[in-house]
């Protein structure tokens, strides 16, 4: 419970993980039991996963990438006065989809996770590009514009080391820039630092508070809520957990592709985006989902589900532990441990916020002369606190000053940010198969499942077309 209370400060902070803390802790851990050191970093985890909707709701900070599609519609609520009923409806959805997800984790571990490692890098590459269609197709109303920004998003994650060849690219003679653009200062920049110079320049009233209306009814989850939100929950749990188990993948794209299927089934899209409950709900059961589908590779195979399956992996190595199939025959005990300390983890996440979340609905009526100070130091300290340089500070002013431009000229951001996030991964697994395959690229489009996944991608990258089409005629 310390575990989960610490993580969901920590993933509240924008510019501060997860990840960043468990690597903190695992010297902490060199002294404890095996099972006290594997409970207390799932418990950070979980937490870490779920604080990032607080500030993404009340702020328009999500904390960390995967509460983005969070953002979308959690903030708008905020704004209309519904910010406890937007925190609830994060909370329960977290909940749910983490529920669901290990009932999959302690029944189905073995054969989902030995079905995923058929999974070749073609079939990630297809899976990602999926994702990326996805996300361009939120920009329903201005489909070019998703497009161009997510291009662009794309081409800002190449400079860097090429992963083939070793040699710099897009560098331009910098040495900084060999690592790439970090994704901290970056994150940080973009929606953190960006949302405070967007208010500067639109020449917010800084005396004010941000205007919430009275908050009294629909703060409290009821059956109503759960039959409303049953399919969506299914169905985003389902994608949530599906995308976990593929080693590498993340939550951030089984937020996205929960969100966007939310949106195309849902009877109203127009209003994603605006406020939807729908949104909140498809992308905050997905992410949590997400964690136990993780955990499946994690435990039966060895193979990590995230980046924090990895550190995961490192604190078992420490303690002697072995992870793999031979994980439950060997140390049975704290496998299942393990399973069940997920569960009890994700149900203290929940009493947590939701306990607080009249306290944290408050947050929006700090006047914004306080809290915007506030704000630009937490971004300076998240964005300088994970590499330690000055480059990261230049990068977090740079790309707080393109996400202004970019919403001045109504390109939105949610395709640049998770195209930059998504396009290391494609490219990555596009060269691995390349190079498995000796620069063969039929497998693309000879394999049943990358010809489905990029059949899909075309599908969806269709329909918002055709909507508007019927719309207009």
């Amino acid at each position: 419970m310390a575990g989960v209370l610490v993580g969901i400060i920590v993933g509240a902070i924008p510019g501060l993980t997860g990840a960043m803390l468990i690597a903190l802790l695992l010297p902490v851990t060199f002294q404890m039991q095996p099972f006290h050191a594997v409970a207390s970093i799932v418990g950070v985890y979980v937490g870490s996963v779920s604080g990032g909707l607080i500030t993404a709701v009340m702020l328009r900070m999500p904390g960390t990438v995967s509460n983005l599609m969070t953002m979308l519609d959690g903030y708008p609520m905020a704004q209309q006065g519904k910010a406890r009923r937007a925190i609830a409806l994060s909370v329960g959805a977290s909940l749910l989809g983490g529920v669901l997800s290990w009932l999959v984790l302690a029944v189905l571990s073995e054969p989902i996770s030995l079905w995923a490692t058929r999974f070749t890098p073609f079939d990630y590459f297809a899976l990602v590009i999926l994702a990326l269609a996805f996300v361009v197709t939120l920009s329903e109303k201005a489909l070019l514009k998703g497009l161009l920004a997510a291009a662009l998003g794309f081409l800002l994650a190449l400079p860097g080391i090429d992963p083939s060849s070793a040699q710099a690219r897009m560098t331009f003679g910098m040495v900084e820039l060999n690592a790439g653009i970090q994704i901290m200062p970056f994150f940080v920049g973009m929606f953190a630092f960006g949302a405070v110079l967007s208010d500067i320049v639109r020449g917010t009233h800084l005396k004010k508070s941000v205007k919430l209306a009275q908050d009294t009814h629909g703060a409290n989850l009821s059956l109503q809520d759960l039959k409303t939100h049953g399919s969506n929950l299914i169905r985003s749990s389902a994608i949530g957990t599906g995308v976990g188990i593929l080693p590498g993948i993340g939550s951030n794209i089984a937020s996205v592709v929960s969100y966007t299927l939310a949106r195309n089934f849902s009877k109203n899209p127009e209003i994603f985006g605006k406020g939807a409950e729908e949104g909140i709900v498809a992308s905050e059961t997905a992410n949590n989902a997400a964690v136990g589908g993780a955990l499946i590779p994690t435990l039966a195979l060895g193979v990590p589900g995230s980046l924090v399956d990895v550190l995961l992996l490192t604190a078992l190595t420490i303690h002697a532990i072995q992870p793999g199939p031979m994980l439950f025959v060997n140390s049975g005990d704290l496998a299942y441990g393990l399973i069940a300390t997920y569960i009890i983890a994700t149900l203290a996440m929940a009493f947590f916020v939701l306990t607080g979340a009249r306290w944290l609905a408050m947050l929006a009526r700090v006047p914004l002369y306080l809290l915007l100070p506030i704000i630009i130091v937490a971004s300076v300290i998240g964005a300088y606190a994970l590499e330690g340089t000055a480059m990261s500070l230049w990068v977090m002013l740079a790309f707080g000053g393109l996400g202004v431009l970019m919403e001045w000229l109504d390109y939105p951001l949610a395709p640049f940010a998770i195209a930059f996030v998504l396009g290391p991964i494609a490219e990555a697994k596009l060269r691995t198969g390349l190079q498995i395959t000796a620069g063969d690229w039929s497998p693309l489009y000879s394999e049943p499942t990358p010809l489905a996944l990029f059949a899909f991608a075309l599908i969806v990258s269709v329909f918002p077309i055709v909507k508007a089409m019927k719309r207009k005629f």
